[in-house]
């Protein structure tokens, strides 16, 4: 290949690549917008559960809370989209199998993501806003709750742990790509428990049994991504060697025949 053609698929896929950002960026902002205008009842649900009394600090706070939730509502409809148009980035270089195989990662990555935000707001920010009030019931002081503040501490909280919910997704895609495999996962346990110890305690109040209600799911997360994509990379050796047995099967044919002809 030349550099010209070279040069020319480059441009190409990065038309391509712009082309498919484009598109998400729009339902995006169309989700957004939707979002916005119809979030009353999600902001009214979320207030309702905290049962607590709520402040305002700044003449916007309102209308920052209405636009947290319209980012997080489109953030959740835009995602199956996303997920759609990065499969078919990557589709051209994929066998007809692995096209198959990774356009079926679409759904579940979109269920994990519902789950990890499921698990953050009912499981690890009650936890924490617990563990918060401790502290000031000690000092003895009447309790006072930005709204704004709040919801955006705690979308700090939810929205990382729902992308972490990803990673046995990202682990089968990867491998599915060639970049990962089991052996290298294992390889890398130590400095992956080393993260995750990390990420658990900047994400949970700091007394070891948060660290630990939050390290223990991810690890289970770690190591069922382990095991997915050893799955994975077994099924894609067997698929290799049945294309090779078929492809030099069909090889050696056509030589016999040649063969057979020239005689």
């Amino acid at each position: 290949m030349s550099n010209e053609d070279r040069d020319m698929r480059v441009v190409e896929h990065l038309s391509e690549l712009r082309r498919r950002v484009i598109w998400v960026l729009i339902i995006f902002m169309v989700a957004f917008i939707g979002a916005f205008v119809y979030a009353d009842p999600v902001v009214r649900y979320f207030q309702k559960n905290a049962d607590i009394q709520w402040n305002v600090f700044a003449l916007g706070d309102g209308l920052r809370v209405y636009m947290q939730f319209s980012f997080v509502i489109a953030l959740v409809v835009t995602l199956p989209f996303m997920l759609y148009h990065i499969w078919r980035f990557v589709s051209p270089g994929l066998r007809p199998h692995e096209r198959k195989a990774a356009g079926a990662f679409i759904v579940p990555a979109f269920l994990l993501f519902i789950t990890g935000l499921a698990v953050g707001y009912y499981l690890v920010f009650p936890m924490l806003v617990s563990f918060m009030k401790k502290f000031s019931e000690k000092l003895g002081t009447v309790e006072t709750f930005g709204i704004s503040q709040y919801f955006g501490f705690m979308f700090n909280i939810v929205i990382p742990l729902a992308l972490l919910f990803e990673l046995p997704i990202i682990v089968m895609f990867l491998t599915r790509l060639r970049v990962l495999n089991p052996m290298r996962m294992k390889k890398m346990r130590g400095y992956s428990y080393l993260v995750l110890v990390i990420i658990a305690s900047l994400i949970s109040p700091p007394d070891f049994i948060s660290h630990l209600s939050v390290f223990v799911p991810l690890v289970i997360l770690y190591e069922v991504s382990v095991v997915l994509s050893r799955i994975v990379y077994r099924k894609q050796l067997k698929e290799e060697a049945e294309w090779e047995r078929e492809f030099y099967g069909e090889r050696q044919e056509k030589d016999a025949v040649l063969t057979v002809d020239r005689e």
